[in-house]
């Protein structure tokens, strides 16, 4: 409430309004607000704020253009309103309150500042450039006001003025590396190569001890012409620094230039074989090898050979091996050349997780499970957060049938889950630990499984029918159980797994007409489950068949049907006891 009355204050002095520089036109003289006035002015700006802040913005809307009607000088009013109008997309009247509220304050730099950032997204910047000139005037201790003007002369092409905005710069910072560059590339597209050149010359001559400011000077000899002056400079440094990479760099680049490939091949295992070359440059330069190698046919020979080499000179490094890996997988080589790069990534870093899991999906590939559950379990010690790594161990001990320890690593990966945990992994733990636990006979622990299961992820359409069958195997909660079946089937309508579940639930809810409709599709569809060699499951159907026959008054169709379970499930004491006496009974 103070600012508004401090601010009525202001408004209430009679005084000029220019119109200069866009913006609603008002007349010479500002009127004095009566004290009824002020005070209707203030009720209405300070409800219009609280609507704002409520996020009623069409009562605040109103409410604005209200004050309007009462102090058509009010600054802030005017930079509320072209906020508004921006919303609703009115972008000349939103440039026309924003030019206003500034032209009416200067002195806010707040109205100031959003003018100037107006005029740059609509692309004005001379417009753009004369409003932070005047705020620069007012507050000199901003330096990110001259960064903004030194952009903003570039962009309109007035290099004069943007190497006069790094002189200003300068005289506050001093000479540096940042401003000599920068001030040689506006120079260099002024075409003044001469005062590009002296520029960094004299970064070099300020500080002569730094072989890299003289480099510089080099490059920018080298940029603009004056090649046999550079090359001197690149010799000097190396005689002083003979694995100066900045140098090496440039002469590479040079060479190149001059189709001399033989000098700048040299040049390039010179910077990767250096044991004081960064990542950075190592990585930069053996993608631009690959490219290369690509463009000129893709014979991996060389760029293996240069990798080998590099490893060769780095024994601590994993970047690079790592990135020799990923070339070879792309290259679609044979696993077992790439093997043992990821073994030797995994001895200088064991907890490397990328390299081990790599491993870990070739090992599966080739269903060694035993080396899943090696691998998985070495990672565990050194990545004991990473859920991919349970996963894998439980799924190969579940597959050798080991059924305790695949449920103990499931349960031990479960106490690392959080809210970022992948979803679609966790659901996974969960479904093939309700697996594990049925099978156990741990019937009430295996449906607490699902359920934690199609929390993670509602749509698991496997656990979704496992979970509905077993419960139909139990008797237990039908609706739920027909509810879950029926996502089954709109995910898969011909799955014949699917419609034999939904076709059993029904029939023990004794709704046999409907329960003979699904397994007859079922059988229709069973081929599509024998291709998987699922012999006990096609039994299964066909012995569900036979039930569901025989409660729909088919004896004969009904033994037919046990009769073909039988050939798939012949140690089934209950199929052999229907099918000698040729009649139903509930195992």
């Amino acid at each position: 409430m103070l600012v508004v009355v401090m601010a009525v204050g202001m408004w209430s002095c009679s005084t000029t309004a220019k119109t200069g520089g866009g913006g609603t036109v008002l007349t010479e003289e500002r009127p004095q607000l009566s004290p009824e006035q002020a005070r209707l002015y203030d009720h209405y700006f300070l409800e219009a704020m609280v609507q704002r802040q409520k996020g009623q913005n069409d009562a605040a809307f109103d409410l604005l253009r209200h004050c309007l009607d009462i102090n058509p000088y009010a600054a802030e009013v005017y930079y509320f309103l072209a906020q508004y109008y921006s919303a609703l997309k009115q972008t000349e009247k939103s440039l026309d309150y924003f030019q206003t509220a500034a032209r009416l304050n200067p002195q806010n730099e707040t109205y100031m500042e959003t003018l100037a950032q107006v005029y740059i997204r609509q692309q004005n910047y001379q417009e753009a450039i004369a409003v932070v000139e005047k705020i620069y005037e007012r507050h000199k201790d901003r330096e990110g006001l001259l960064e903004m003007l030194f952009q903003l002369y570039q962009e309109v092409n007035d290099y004069k003025s943007a190497v006069a905005v790094l002189d200003r710069i300068e005289m506050i910072d001093g000479k540096s590396e940042r401003l000599s560059l920068a001030k040689s590339e506006v120079y260099t597209r002024m075409g003044n190569e001469k005062a590009a050149v002296a520029e960094m010359a004299a970064l070099a001559k300020q500080y002569p001890n730094d072989l890299n400011y003289l480099a510089m000077y080099g490059e920018s000899l080298m940029m603009n012409g004056e090649t046999k002056q550079a090359l001197d400079i690149y010799d000097r440094i190396l005689n002083e620094e003979p694995n100066n990479n900045r140098v090496l760099m440039s002469l590479r680049t040079y060479y190149q230039s001059q189709q001399n490939q033989a000098m700048a091949d040299s040049l390039t295992r010179r910077v990767l074989l250096g044991r004081n070359t960064s990542l950075e440059e190592k990585t930069y330069l053996i993608r631009q090898i690959i490219a290369t190698n690509e463009q000129e046919g893709g014979d991996s020979t060389e760029v293996l050979r240069m990798f080998h080499q590099m490893m060769e000179v780095d024994t601590t490094d994993v970047d690079i091996p790592m990135l020799c890996a990923t070339y070879m997988d792309l290259k679609k080589m044979p696993s077992d050349s790439i093997k043992p790069v990821l073994n030797y990534i995994l001895k200088l870093a064991p907890d490397n997780s990328t390299a081990r899991l790599h491993l870990v999906g070739y090992a599966w590939a080739e269903d060694d499970k035993d080396r899943v559950i090696e691998l998985c379990q070495t990672a565990r010690a050194y990545n004991p957060d990473n859920m991919a790594f349970y996963y894998y161990q439980g799924i190969a001990y579940y597959q050798r049938d080991s059924l305790d320890q695949a449920l103990s690593t499931f349960q031990n990966g479960v106490s690392v889950i959080n809210e970022q945990s992948n979803a679609d992994i966790v659901s996974d733990f969960y479904e093939v630990m309700g697996e594990i636990l049925h099978k156990k006979g741990r019937v009430q622990e295996a449906f607490a499984a699902y359920d934690s299961c199609l929390q993670w992820k509602p749509d698991n359409i496997p656990c979704l029918n496992n979970y509905a069958y077993y419960l139909s195997l139990q008797n237990e909660n039908l609706s739920k159980a027909e509810t879950m079946s029926m996502k089954t089937l709109k995910a898969e309508p011909k799955n014949a797994t699917y419609l034999d579940t939904f076709a059993w639930i029904l029939f023990m809810q004794e709704r046999y007409a409907e329960a003979k409709i699904y397994i007859d599709q079922a059988l229709q569809n069973v081929d599509s489950v024998a291709l998987n060699g699922d012999t006990i499951s096609n039994a299964a159907i066909y012995e569900h068949a036979g039930d569901i026959y025989w409660y729909c008054k088919d004896p004969d169709k009904a033994l037919t049907y046990w009769q073909d379970a039988l050939k798939g499930d012949a140690e089934n004491k209950v199929l052999i006891r229907k099918v000698k006496l040729k009649k139903y009974f509930k195992e």
